[in-house]
Formats: structure tokens, sequence, C-alpha cells
């Protein structure tokens, strides 16, 4: 490799030696996780100083095409993904090799319900009577308002979770507008209200969700929109009560005559939560729009999600779609309903929720063991306060575990540093996971 670099550096200058890496790793000639040779070796080669070699490792880590590990070395992390929004792109991070990647926020695939039985029921011709016909199977869509946490006026199928609060969002706001996000909140909902230009509240959650005295003084904003995770929040593992549900509800409408915003429900791991369904539309159905993503509990690349709501809104959001894909293909829709009918599908999803629901108390309380206070999450992540957060980054990095930086999931102002951790990705190890988190945690 050090011939590599010192065959591709045409100026030998700080800005010159960066260059010459990052076209190296851009064209695949330097791959992600591979260790760079050292500062010193590199200086001596070239015949400059180590201060020069050490600027363009700085310029590199910069822009993320390396990353430093202490005493370990630095190392290529994969080049950036101009294609993915920016706050999107956050998650994504720098791919290095890792021995435990806790950063994905995705189900384990173990877990998933296998798709044969569900596939042997598709239509094996994909036609349709009509481009009019009703975009959703009426089977589907009997068994969806079953498990509804409300009676629901209208549902329609959207692909993936993401894709209803997009349509949703571009039917309720418009430019300069402001809408209510949790904080700290998924960061793909930054980038949607970026994109519509839209100004952003953040409200505080704490244990149970969103904290209704916030909400309230948020509301003298008049914002047109509220989203909200009502179980197991991602970042944090949050789920919230019924009581607070009550109380969100209460804090909307003593405020109606500010306006009537419209909640936002993402319910994205609802059928692998192991907390009961609470949603604001039991209070206030003709202003909240409830989708239920099916990516962790039935595997994320079947893109499909239900939205539920007001049928004005409803109606909205499908007449705005069939101008755009249409309709989500009945093809999918039938796979989806034989996963939600078939018995092994659903005892497989069961066991999913149960063994979550055990790997978060069994790392949990073996943070608490290293001396890091926790309480068990919902779903598959969970948040973690850290002293230092790019220091306990790195540390686990040099672990061998990845992570994802809280920061990127901060809407706005916070009292500490956090990690989120993909608590649902340890299957075993949970002592010495745990201890590597807690040290990470610590350190400073």
């Amino acid at each position: 490799m050090l011939d590599q670099i010192v065959d591709a550096v045409e100026y030998r200058t700080p800005e010159g030696i960066a260059a010459a890496i990052s076209r190296l790793i851009r064209s695949g000639a330097l791959s992600a996780g591979e260790r760079l040779p050292t500062v010193r070796d590199v200086a001596a080669t070239l015949g400059v100083s180590p201060a020069t070699v050490s600027n363009a490792w700085q310029a590199l880590s910069g822009v993320g095409l390396i990353t430093s590990r202490g005493r370990a070395g630095s190392y290529v992390l994969q080049a950036a993904t101009p294609w993915m929004p920016p706050h999107f792109g956050e998650l994504a991070g720098s791919h290095v090799v890792a021995r435990l990647d806790l950063s994905t926020g995705t189900p384990d695939p173990a877990l998933l319900p296998d798709l044969s039985e569900a596939l042997t029921k598709v239509p094996t011709r994909a036609d349709t009577a009509s481009y009019l016909s009703s975009p959703v199977l009426p089977e589907l869509d009997r068994h969806l308002r079953a498990s509804w946490p409300y009676p629901v006026a209208a549902l329609t199928i959207v692909d993936g979770a993401l894709d209803a609060i997009s349509r949703a969002l571009e039917t309720l706001v418009r430019y300069g507008d402001r809408v209510v996000v949790e904080n700290p909140s998924f960061p793909p909902f930054f980038d949607l209200l970026d994109h519509f230009g839209v100004e952003r509240i953040p409200v505080d959650v704490d244990s149970e969700g969103m904290l209704p005295d916030q909400l309230a003084q948020a509301l003298l904003l008049n914002p047109v929109a509220i989203i909200l995770q009502p179980r197991a929040h991602n970042p944090t593992g949050v789920s919230m009560s019924a009581a607070r549900a009550r109380e969100l509800a209460r804090v909307l409408r003593a405020h109606e005559h500010l306006g009537d915003p419209v909640v936002i429900e993402d319910d994205h791991s609802g059928e692998i939560s192991s907390a009961p369904a609470h949603s604001l539309g039991a209070w206030l159905p003709l202003r909240t729009l409830h989708v239920r993503s099916f990516a962790k509990s039935h595997g994320p690349d079947l893109r499909i999600a239900a939205l539920g709501g007001p049928e004005p809104l409803i109606d909205r959001i499908v007449a705005r779609r069939m101008l755009g894909p249409g309709w989500t293909s009945r093809m999918l829709q039938s796979i989806l309903y034989q996963l939600l009918a078939a018995s092994s599908s659903v005892s497989t999803v069961h066991d999913a929720r149960r063994i979550y629901q055990a790997r978060q108390r069994l790392l949990s309380e073996a943070l608490v063991r290293h001396g890091l206070p926790h309480e068990p999450s919902d779903g598959i992540n969970t948040w973690i306060p850290v002293t230092d957060e790019k220091t306990a980054i790195v540390n686990l990095a040099a672990s061998g575990i990845r992570v994802a930086a809280g920061s990127s999931f901060l809407a706005g102002p916070s009292s500490g540093q956090f990690l989120r951790v993909t608590a649902g990705r340890v299957a075993e190890d949970f002592d010495l996971v745990a201890g590597l988190l807690a040290a990470a945690a610590r350190a400073s």
C-alpha cells in the first residue's frame, strides 16, 4: 500500500497527499477497513515532515474518508454516498469493518419470518382488472382494521413508514410552516422537513414519551403537524404510556383555539414491540394519521406500511399517489396479508418480540452490573448517555463494535451526549458487550 500511495502523490503538500489518497479510496484501490501506513513511514518515503502527512490525515478524517484509532493506526472508511439525504447519510456513517455492528437500527435477519409459504399465494401474473381498482386488498384492509389501536375511518397502503410520513407532510405543510418533532428523533424526519422548507420545533421525551408541558409551549408557535413515535421510539426505545397519550390529547384539545395540528404517529416497530398500542387517534380521530410499518417485524425489503386516518386526509394522499406510483403492488400486499394471517409467520414474529425483549433486558442488566444506570428499552434500539460521544465511538471501534452517534438524532439542544445502540442485534456475550459500552461511556 505504501508504494501505491507514493506513486499516486503528485504534490508533496498536505493537500496533494490528501487528494491522492482520496482518489485511491474513491476508485476502490484502497478498500474500506484497510489500515493505512504510519505517518512516519509515509513521511520518510515521500521525504516530507511527519507534520505534513499528519495534516493530510486530518483533512481526510475531516471529510469522513479515514478514521484514527489512536495507537491502532488509521483506517479507510467507506466513501461518502452523495445520493443519500444529509441526516439520513449520518446514519450510514462510515462503514468501518466491525466485529459487531450495533449502528444499523435494522432487525436481526434470523428473527424474520420465512416468506416461502406466503410467496406460494402470490398471483402468477402481475395484472390488474383496472388502473382504477381499489388500491388496498379488501382482506388486508379488514385484517388491519381489526388490529388498529382505534376505530379508523380510512386506510391505505404505502411503500414504507417514511413514504407514509412524506405523503402526509406533502399534503399538510407549506414552505415556512412549523412542525413539532420529538427530541431526539429519527434523522430522516429532519431531511423531510428540510426538503419541504419547514421549521422543526423540538420537544423533549422522557420514559413515557413526549413531554406535555413542552408540547403546550410548542403549540403557541402554531405548528401544522406533530410527528411522534408511540412505540419503540427511535433512538431511545421508549414507548408512550396510556397516561401520557391521554395527557397529550388533553393538551391538544386545550389549545384548539390556536389551531388544529395533525398528529402523525409512526408505529414503525409495532409487531415486535412489547408495549401495548396507544394512539392519540383514540381521542382525536379527525386529526390523527397513524402509520404502521412492518419492516422491523417482517423484513425491511418488503417496503410496505399501512396509513390510517380521517377520510378527507387519506383520500387526498391516495389521489396524489395515483399521479405517481398509483398504488403499492397488490402482489406485495398479498405477501403481507399472508404473513399477518398465517400461523407460522405469526408465531415467528411472536417469538421475535419475546427474544428482542429478552435481549434488551439482558443487555440492560449487564450495563447496570458494569456501573452504567440503564432501564430496558422496547423494540431493537436503546439510548446510552456518554461523557464524550466521539471518544466513545472511537473506543468501541477499536474493540470491533460500531454504534450510531447520538448527535445525529438530536432535533434541538441537549443536556448530554449519547449513543444509539441497536441492542436487538446483541445475541450473545451480553456481559462483554456491556462492559465495553460502559467503559466507552465513561471515557473522556
